[in-house]
């Protein structure tokens, strides 16, 4: 049974991915990364947040950097094997030694592109650390 396009929208309808951040990573899910109930792992999603949201930090740290805080991280919708994931990411602040950036992922379906619906929202904290692995200044 093939389902139809209105069948792979969320039940609150079609989400539009925001034009105030910028398209980090796109990858698509495989069966490997799902859990019990067959959906994606949210640890797997995770990751994937994790490593978006390191790209704009790196262009500002511009050397060693770790996360040191996931302030925020919202499932709103299962993820499916096969969904295309977009992750969009902007920086929320600039500290002295660290970045907050926030990160919001929409899924689409592979047959049904340019339908979004949004998956996660997240909120973390990126330090720029010495080669000792201690804290530094961000170059300005």
């Amino acid at each position: 049974m093939s389902a139809k396009p209105s069948d792979a929208l969320p039940p609150h309808g079609p989400a539009t991915p925001p034009t105030d951040k910028e398209l980090v990573l796109k990858v698509i899910p495989m069966p490997a990364d799902t859990n019990g109930n067959g959906d994606i792992f949210g640890g797997w999603v995770m990751a994937q947040v994790d490593l978006a949201g390191s790209v704009l930090p790196a262009r500002i740290i511009r050397g060693r950097m770790a996360t040191v805080a996931v302030n925020q991280f919202v499932f709103k919708q299962p993820v499916r094997v096969g969904d295309i994931l977009s992750f969009f990411a902007a920086v929320e602040r600039i500290g002295r030694t660290s970045v907050t950036v926030d990160v919001e992922v929409y899924s689409e379906s592979f047959r049904d592109q340019g339908q979004f619906c949004k998956v996660t929202e997240a909120s973390l904290t990126y330090v720029a650390i010495d080669e000792n692995g201690r804290p530094k200044p961000i170059p300005r």
